[in-house]
């Protein structure tokens, strides 16, 4: 009887033994996954939603400029320019070499929330397909004549405000493609509006300005979503589809240039190009920084800047002839 009871004690204990390393083993596991599970859960908090207002703005400005103010933040890019006329090959014309530097700063609007707004003023040179200098004069092979080229030199160049809040109230979220860890993002902008260079007319019979810009821009995603990063450095690509630049004097020639060029944001003012910054220095020293935040200037687009020069030209014989 006594070695019944024995044996029958010897059995619960090692079913209770078998119980308890069970429950053990089962408690170790769960800890365990969630050890594995509470990284990413804080990897994921730890990082800009870019499906709220406030990661539309924070994304916005570190891809831009800066989330924060005041930052001054440069662009370069360079590529080539080319021209198609029906009937004949397309023609390389120049290269380009280009650079915009701004700056971002906080805006508040008491239904849309915090925002904010981009200032900058931007170069872009036309340069010799060949040699890489910067062309001073192009010879028309359309024309024959020799014609005095302006190159871009457009301040300011500033954004709208921009919201994560929409007009109806809505959140605005971030765009993006996701595609390795780079983050790919598009824009087109149609142009179609009154030409600064035309007369009255233009809608009774032709002349408005029509163009197409086309700006891709991706980068290292991890960089783009750190919070503790307060600028991306994205590269960039740049398409444009327009009409002959009114210092070819082209004098309404069937035809059109296409633009297309890379680039990326800078680290500093010093990495562009030392052609670049030599003009700088010695035809825009302005250049070497964004306009203030606060600036109220209308917008300068390679037109009405063409525009001014032109007309200067052709008040000089005037003047001259008044003295």
């Amino acid at each position: 009887m006594l070695d019944q009871t024995k044996k029958q004690l010897e059995g619960w204990v090692m079913q209770s033994d078998l119980l308890l390393k069970r429950a053990l083993s089962l408690t170790f596991k769960t800890i365990g996954m969630l050890s594995l599970a509470l990284p990413v859960t804080l990897a994921q908090a730890d990082t800009i939603d870019p499906d709220s207002a406030a990661g539309f703005v924070s994304l916005s400005r570190k891809v831009q400029c800066s989330t924060e103010d005041a930052s001054p933040q440069v662009f370069e890019w360079g590529g080539y320019g080319y021209a198609r006329v029906p009937g004949e090959r397309d023609r390389k014309l120049f290269g380009l070499m280009g650079m915009n530097i701004r700056q971002c700063g906080a805006i508040e609007d008491p239904d849309r929330g915090e925002g904010y707004r981009l200032v900058s003023r931007e170069i872009m040179l036309y340069l010799d397909p060949d040699t890489g200098e910067v062309m001073r004069t192009f010879d028309n092979p359309w024309t024959g004549a020799e014609n005095e080229v302006i190159h871009v030199a457009n301040d300011p160049v500033n954004g709208r405000p921009a919201f994560g809040i929409n007009a109806d109230g809505s959140e605005r979220a971030f765009e993006y493609r996701d595609v390795n860890g780079q983050y790919l993002i598009n824009y087109e902008v149609p142009l179609f509006y009154h030409n600064a260079m035309g007369g009255n007319y233009q809608k009774y019979i032709g002349g408005t300005y029509h163009a197409t810009e086309i700006f891709d821009f991706n980068g290292d995603l991890e960089e783009l979503l750190d919070p503790d990063q307060s600028v991306a450095y994205p590269v960039v690509s740049w398409v444009r589809l327009a009409q002959w630049l009114p210092w070819m004097e082209m004098n309404g020639r069937a035809g059109m240039l296409y633009f297309n060029a890379m680039g990326r944001k800078l680290q500093s003012y010093d990495q562009l190009p030392d052609l670049m910054k030599a003009e700088i220095a010695e035809r825009y020293p302005e250049y070497t920084a964004p306009p203030p935040l606060d600036d109220a200037r209308r917008n300068e687009t390679s037109w009405t800047y063409m525009k001014k020069i032109i007309d200067s030209r052709a008040e000089k014989p005037a003047e001259s002839g008044h003295h």
